[in-house]
């Protein structure tokens, strides 16, 4: 483990947290980006079952405006934002009389919410390169933002850093392994630490053999065999990129070279993270796999609340089981890697180029082993530069999707 030298580097996951400093004489008031999502419904679910801890001050569902008019019925926040007029006036033919909040637009709509000056938190579950502005947006508030929206920090973590710094805004993470990471090392002393393991349930692929994978199909991808997720993250997950971005993620959140975080397969998803200290101590987060477990404690933290979850049953489980990634079979957790030690430029590229490869293997244009290549095609393709603003961030982005989308048609 590499000598930390970044005064900041847990000044916004540690004890010295703004989340210690939230109100505590009235409810938190919460922002929720994604609010449609997977991780958006399960917010509102622990927020319903602790209604005397949170009041919900906004909404943003993206296109999905039948869901986020129900969500809003049942809420009654006075912001909602969606992805464009025309979801804008669906929405409000939807919500019940005598109900009018300000309907905010698309990227600048989203970027308003998350300033809100009245947020305590803002949840930041847009999936995608969508949502690094409003999280940014947040961040410059000095706001205290649950983070599920890993592409921020793979595509702009020492921006985010640098803002947190600077504004006195809070990251705390809300993927699951980062959370349990967060966990783990609370309250102890960083120089003790010895290693950091993130763990992957390897997928519904895992035990197949590589010629196998040719042949996978849109169905069999998205099928996770632990976690309810949405599309996009499932099939990051049978591909390993999912866990090569939150190795990518776990460096920003504590300052480390991606030497430092390893990954192990258990496909069991029972322990999340393990933290190795130097006197041969390990802490291991374990847990059943509920999102709504890491969301609580971010949305809650410093305390823990009563989710009612069935109990973690350690004899019935009978077995924890680990083993290293086949990073030949899937190349994207190396491609992560790769990327990280490259640049800050590159790590965008290779957001950006999955981003277009997962979209379109889930259009059925490409095969689900196309899925590597042409990530690895983008990171050929583009040399790395300089990311001092997030204008740099963008043109990054936008030129490595343009180079996936002229490789897929250029295979026909």
């Amino acid at each position: 483990m590499k000598e930390c030298t970044d005064p900041h580097m847990l000044s916004y996951i540690s004890s010295l947290s703004p989340a210690y400093s939230l109100p505590a004489d009235r409810p938190r008031r919460i922002v929720v980006l994604g609010s449609t999502g997977s991780i958006g419904r399960n917010v509102l679910k622990v927020i319903a079952a602790h209604p005397e801890e949170f009041e919900v001050l906004g909404l943003a569902g993206g296109g999905n405006a039948s869901m986020l008019a129900e969500q809003a019925q049942t809420w009654r926040p006075p912001v909602l934002a969606v992805k464009d007029a025309e979801c804008a006036l669906d929405l409000q033919g939807r919500l019940p009389a005598g109900y009018s909040p300000e309907v905010l637009i698309g990227t600048a709509g989203y970027v308003q919410m998350a300033a809100l000056q009245e947020a305590d938190l803002v949840v930041s579950a847009q999936v995608g390169a969508v949502g690094l502005q409003p999280t940014l947006a947040a961040l410059e508030q000095g706001k205290v933002v649950p983070l599920a929206n890993k592409e921020s920090l793979v595509l702009a973590g020492p921006l985010l850093r640098r803002t947190c710094s600077q504004s006195g805004g809070c990251i705390l993470p809300v993927d699951s392994e980062h959370n349990a990471l967060f966990q783990a090392l609370h309250g102890h002393d960083w120089a003790e630490v010895q290693s950091l393991v993130l763990t992957a349930s390897g997928g519904p692929f895992w035990s197949f053999e590589r010629e196998d994978l040719a042949s996978v199909t849109v169905e069999q991808a998205v099928n996770h065999p632990n976690w309810s997720m949405g599309a996009k993250i499932s099939i990051d997950s049978a591909t390993l990129m999912n866990k090569g971005l939150e190795v990518i993620e776990a460096c920003h959140l504590f300052g480390l070279g991606s030497e430092d975080v390893e990954v192990l397969v258990h496909p069991e998803s029972i322990v999340h993270a393990l933290v190795a200290y130097q006197d041969g101590s390990w802490l291991a987060h374990l847990g059943v796999p509920d999102m709504r477990v890491p969301i609580a404690y971010c949305l809650s933290f410093p305390k823990r609340l009563d989710l009612s979850l069935e109990p973690l049953n350690l004899v019935k489980l009978g077995g924890l089981h680990f083993r290293e990634p086949d990073e030949d079979m899937f190349p994207c957790l190396k491609l992560a890697r790769q990327a990280y030690e490259a640049g800050p430029s590159h790590p965008i590229a290779l957001n950006a180029a999955n981003e277009v490869s997962v979209a379109s293997f889930l259009e059925r244009r490409i095969g689900f082993a196309d899925i590597p290549r042409l990530n690895e095609t983008a990171l050929q393709e583009l040399q790395p530069c300089a990311i001092d603003c997030l204008e740099d961030v963008l043109d990054v982005d936008a030129r490595a999707r343009n180079c996936v989308e002229k490789e897929i048609a250029r295979r026909g």
